[in-house]
């Protein structure tokens, strides 16, 4: 017999809901499962047993992150259903900048209110974003915390756990002088500066229901677009060519994240006009008469993830991204210097 209390039930928290949330969830897990998955949901601890065949010095690699305020859109839209595919994306994303496979994920969402039904629907997008990302979903926790939370509000975070042999670690090391910037595609903003997304837009429930031409869609539609997951994308590269180092774009923008993958004496030349700024970026610089260096400083701007290769790998490189579904730019080249990035 499972457990209730009439006291806590008084107190705000429904045990009973929780119950109904994991039996919902189910089915949505039951899709990310993969061969090292080996625990069920609703057990203390998440089980994974990976395998380390042919690995000489295995390395795990971890990733953790949440979605920001962007669940605000969700809120005011009532939609659930992506969002998770944003909190798997920030942390897988993460994880391949070293070259590691993601192998399991775990979930955190804290709710308001326990109304099980929204949480299935958050849990299906995260499930979704593991599948794209390969990795199994082992794992999570559903608070109900009243008084802490508004009844229909949530924040949602997790983790995930990948996998690289240390000599296939990316690490930077081998960049060099004359080496080339690939980029792919970001499919909107993502799940970064939001903060700022909301005060540009000042967002309600009816601005994020107008109807934007540039869009072709709904404001609140477009910024609910979820965060491209790269994982497939990257695999495909690392299967083509040598790939010197990796850099997830977020928060910061390209002036934060693009150094992040140099090293000592050498910087990112990136050409503007190569970047392939997407609409709501220039309408955000428009409405709010944001600086161009402050939109770089931000947001991805059409570029979610760079990676350096030599620059005789480009065709290969560009060839094995978009052979895995995405769209590759050239961006710029790596040069003598310690600027960390120059936008010409």
């Amino acid at each position: 017999m499972k457990s209730f209390s009439d006291s806590y039930k008084a107190a705000g928290v429904d045990v009973t809901a929780g119950y109904r949330a994991v039996d919902l969830m189910k089915k949505h897990v039951a899709r990310t499962k993969t061969d090292g998955a080996i625990s069920s949901i609703g057990g203390f601890g998440g089980l994974f047993q990976p395998n380390l065949t042919g690995m000489e010095q295995p390395i795990l690699v971890s990733g953790t992150d949440g979605v920001g305020t962007k669940l605000k859109i969700a809120f005011l839209l009532d939609k659930h259903d992506t969002i998770g595919i944003d909190c798997v994306a920030m942390c897988v994303n993460d994880v391949i900048c070293v070259g590691a496979k993601p192998l399991f994920f775990l979930d955190y969402i804290a709710v308001g209110k326990n109304y099980p039904e929204k949480v299935a629907e958050i849990v299906s997008g995260i499930a979704e974003g593991c599948v794209q990302s390969g990795c199994a979903l082992i794992g999570g926790e559903t608070a109900e915390m009243p008084g802490f939370y508004p009844v229909d509000e949530y924040d949602v975070a997790g983790f995930s756990v990948g996998l690289v042999d240390r000599k296939k670690m990316i690490d930077g090391t081998q960049m060099k002088a004359g080496d080339a910037i690939v980029g792919i595609r970001s499919s909107g903003v993502h799940s970064n500066g939001f903060s700022l997304v909301r005060k540009i837009f000042n967002i309600d429930e009816s601005s994020a229901r107008r109807y934007v031409p540039e869009f072709g869609k709904t404001l609140g539609e477009e910024l609910l677009t979820p965060t491209k997951i790269y994982v497939k994308a990257v695999e495909s590269l690392l299967s083509a060519c040598p790939v010197k180092a990796i850099s997830h774009i977020t928060g910061g923008g390209f002036y934060e994240n693009i150094p992040r993958m140099m090293t000592d004496g050498l910087t990112a030349k990136i050409e503007k006009a190569a970047v392939p700024v997407l609409p709501v970026f220039e309408v955000m610089a428009k409405t709010g008469n944001i600086p161009e260096r402050d939109m770089f400083n931000t947001f991805n701007m059409g570029v979610g993830m760079c990676v350096a290769v030599d620059k005789n790998d480009v065709h290969k490189a560009v060839a094995a991204i978009e052979a895995a579904g995405e769209k590759a730019v050239v961006l710029g080249e790596i040069v003598s210097g310690d600027e960390g990035v120059i936008l010409c």
